[in-house]
Formats: structure tokens, C-alpha cells, sequence
């Protein structure tokens, strides 16, 4: 009696007995969500992708590293689905891929495939996110995802004890401090006192450092301050609180079982390929300067003139049409008359300035000789507004830079408590969008197949 459990990438797993096999957060690109690139390196065998036999899959939330199309596109259509999601529309996406059995899955209601059964869990943002307790003839194993756990569903899960495993969540990336680098606040690099809280409580056997392993483009500073934590840090902290629960380190391809024993290594996933040394750790320079933003869009393509007018006449003229369209800025700072440069570059390096006067919902063009002082400040490479207008680009990919200037006095003084995400670009661009990432390879998907 064992329970195989297989890392796939990121927050992907294939869990595995004689009676089923299920997949979760199925991830089969490198790299994923546009810029992740597998770390540890490694390579797909997506042939083999194509013949596996699943009884079932699992999704936990739409994220595009959770949920992307283009992986789900390899498995088998008949394959039944379920997925944790408060917006029908993703569902209809995942029929129009192809999926006949798709499932939305309920908090705290049991599915059973063959002999596992899996409860969805609340996370802390539950209109997201959602928590996996697999379980199978005795074996308790709970898959956190990147999720967060609610308070009230901690003390659910100490009922559900003893935990033989606990997949954690062991990266607190820092997505907004890296969009304000010059604003952020000190970094941690420890894990969240809250995470130590919560896994002393579980005091699972097993516990693996989970939903991360990978970094951006090879080129990309984020890559020494996107991720304060390492695997080294990770265990050090469990095995200081938790004497007896043992860490283990699952790099993509490599299988374990779980046995009534303890655990055992298990033949690897034939259709991941590691290359170069897997053992690798992340590398954090807090004292690292981020590289200007026109030097970072010299890193993108060239639009063409067609693509560079879609941005600018966005810009001109969409993007304040958007603005309107919207509720107000919950921030107070935007409660004031407020003029906000935003500035593109293009591949060359080449700067294009926009001058807006923000109030409320109300947006105008303003000259740049206006003797309104500049008050909020965006920066962005050209090429990435393109991508989140046409191609479905997601904030994390895009290299936006907010603030990285010094205002007035007064102005510095009103703008140390404002929102980052209450980002004009960032608003026009991302509120009220749902699923443009997943829209956009269901196209690119429709195009490649002449449909």
C-alpha cells in the first residue's frame, strides 16, 4: 500500500496508485506564464506528454501558472476536469479547448476518483485560490498550492490530522516590491512567522518546499531579488521548529512513495529531462541596482509600425476611454488632481512620453510644458503594453517601473502611503480582465490549427 507522488513544475504534480492517477496544476512549457524558465533547467518530452493516461485533473485557481491552455491542450479531451473557480467563464474556455467533463469543484466537498479522494480547502483569498486534502487508505496529504491559509480552515485541517505530507508553498516572491524597486520596504529572508505558525500546527512527517522552482529570463535582475528564500533557508527554519517532520526537496521529474514505512524514491517522470545540476539554489543581492527601463526593453522585439501604433493610439486615446470606464481609484491619493507621466520605450531605447491630468474617474492629456507638478511616475517597455493589449500578458511579465523618481516635498510626502496597484496603467490595463492570458492561447491554439 503506497501512495507515488510525482513533481511535475512549479505547483504541478501527478499523484499515483493502481486505481488512479491524477494530475494537478499541470504544467508542461519551459518557459510558462511567458518568463518562467524552469529552475532547475530542464525539458519536456511533449510526445510523451501527449500519451499519458489520466483518470482525472485538478486546477486550483485560473492563474496562467496554474491553469494554461496550451498545456492542457496535450491531454486527452475525454479526461474529466475539475477546477476551483468562481468565474463560469473559465469553464466555458476549457469546453472550448476541447474538455468534454469539466467540473467546477466546491470548498469542503469530497470528489472521489478511484481509491483517492480529494476536498477542495478554503484559502485565504477565497475568491481565488483554492488548497487540495488528498487522501487515500490512510495517507493524509495536503497540497497548499501558492495559496495562503485561512485561519478558519487551519482549524479545520488540525481535525483532519495527523499529516503524513504537506506540500508548502516556500516562496514569499516579491511581485509588487520588484515594480517599486526604489520604494520597496526590507525584504525577510525568512519564512513568514505566520507560515512557521501554521506548519507547527499541521506538524506534518513530510513537509516539501513546493510552488516555485523557477526563475525569469536568464538576462533578468529579478532574478537576485524576486526570491528572498532558498532551499537551504526552507529547511534550516522547518528542522529548528519541527525536530521530527523531515524536508524533502522534489525537483521536477523525481517520484516518491509514500508508504505505511515512510518514503521511498520512485522511478522518475521518463517524459522530464533534467539538464545540468538540479540541486540548485537561489541567490538574493538585496543590495542589487535595477538596470534603467530603457535598457531592459532593448531585451524585447521590435513591433512593427501596425503593433507600435495599436500602443500609441492606447495610449492617446484607449487608455483614457478605460479610465473613465472605471470606479474611482480606491486610493486616497487620487482623490486630488494628480498629473502622471507614463513613459514607453522601445526597442532601441527610445523614450515616448505621455502626460496625463488624473482626478477621480476623469483623464485628460496634458502638455508636457504644463507647470502642474509630476506627481506619480510609470515606466514600461513599449514591447509589453503591445503584449497586454494583443497577446494576453500578465502584470509579472510586464517590467513595469513605478515611481522611481523624486517628486517635490510635498508630493513625497502625500505619495509614501499610496498604493502601488493603484497604478493608472495598471488599472487600464488589468481590472476587470479576466482570463486574457488563457483567451490569447486559445487563439494562437485556433491559428495553429487553421480554425
Amino acid at each position: 500500500m503506497s501512495l507515488k507522488i510525482s513533481r511535475i513544475l512549479h505547483a504541478g504534480y501527478i499523484f499515483e496508485t493502481g486505481a488512479a492517477k491524477i494530475a494537478f496544476d499541470p504544467i508542461f512549457e519551459n518557459p510558462f506564464s511567458r518568463n518562467c524558465h524552469a529552475y532547475p533547467s530542464i525539458e519536456f518530452d511533449l510526445k510523451e506528454v501527449s500519451k499519458l493516461k489520466l483518470s482525472a485533473i485538478f486546477v486550483s485557481h485560473y492563474h496562467d501558472d496554474h491553469c494554461s491552455m496550451e498545456s492542457l491542450n496535450l491531454l486527452d479531451k475525454e479526461t474529466p476536469l475539475y477546477m476551483f473557480c468562481v468565474h463560469e467563464e473559465m469553464f466555458s474556455l476549457i469546453r472550448e479547448l476541447g474538455f468534454r467533463n469539466v467540473f467546477s469543484l466546491s470548498l469542503n466537498e469530497s470528489v472521489q476518483i478511484g481509491d483517492i479522494e480529494i476536498i477542495p480547502r478554503r484559502a485565504l483569498d477565497q475568491d481565488v485560490d483554492s488548497l487540495f486534502q488528498i487522501k487515500h487508505q490512510g495517507f493524509n496529504v495536503l497540497n497548499v498550492v501558492d495559496s495562503w491559509i485561512d485561519y478558519s480552515t487551519l482549524d479545520l485541517l488540525k481535525k483532519e490530522g495527523s499529516w503524513d505530507m504537506v506540500l508548502w508553498p516556500f516562496q514569499t516572491m516579491r511581485e509588487l516590491d520588484v515594480i517599486a524597486p526604489s520604494r520597496a520596504p526590507e525584504v525577510s529572508r525568512s519564512l513568514p512567522p505566520e507560515w512557521i505558525e501554521q506548519i507547527k500546527e499541521l506538524n506534518p512527517k513530510y513537509i516539501v518546499p513546493s510552488s516555485c522552482q523557477f526563475q525569469l529570463e536568464p538576462w533578468s535582475w529579478y532574478n537576485q531579488a524576486f526570491f528572498p528564500i532558498t532551499y537551504k533557508q526552507f529547511q534550516k527554519e522547518i528542522s529548528d521548529v519541527l525536530q521530527d517532520t523531515e524536508t524533502v526537496r522534489l525537483n521536477p521529474g523525481v517520484s516518491i512513495e509514500l508508504c505505511q514505512s515512510g518514503i521511498k524514491h520512485s522511478e522518475p517522470l521518463r517524459w522530464i529531462k533534467p539538464i545540468g545540476e538540479q540541486n540548485v539554489d537561489y541567490k538574493f543581492d538585496p543590495s542589487l541596482i535595477p538596470p534603467p527601463t530603457a535598457e531592459i526593453a532593448r531585451k524585447f522585439p521590435k513591433l512593427s509600425d501596425t503593433e507600435k501604433r495599436v500602443v500609441l493610439e492606447y495610449c492617446r486615446k484607449g487608455l483614457i476611454e478605460k479610465f473613465e470606464s472605471m470606479d474611482p481609484p480606491q486610493d486616497d491619493y487620487f482623490l486630488k488632481a494628480r498629473r502622471w507621466r507614463l513613459t514607453l520605450f522601445d526597442h532601441d531605447g527610445k523614450a515616448f512620453d505621455f502626460h496625463y491630468l488624473l482626478k477621480d474617474s476623469t483623464a485628460e492629456i496634458l502638455e508636457e510644458s504644463s507647470q502642474i507638478p509630476v506627481a506619480w511616475v510609470t515606466e514600461v517597455p513599449l514591447f509589453k503594453v503591445y503584449a497586454a493589449l494583443e497577446l494576453g500578458e500578465s502584470l509579472t511579465s510586464m517590467y513595469v517601473r513605478i515611481n522611481d523618481f523624486r517628486f517635490t516635498a510635498k508630493i513625497e510626502e502625500e505619495i509614501q502611503y499610496a498604493d502601488i496597484v493603484e497604478d493608472p496603467l495598471i488599472r487600464c490595463l488589468f481590472n476587470d480582465v479576466f482570463g486574457s492570458y488563457q483567451k490569447a492561447q486559445i487563439q494562437e491554439i485556433r491559428r495553429r490549427n487553421n480554425l
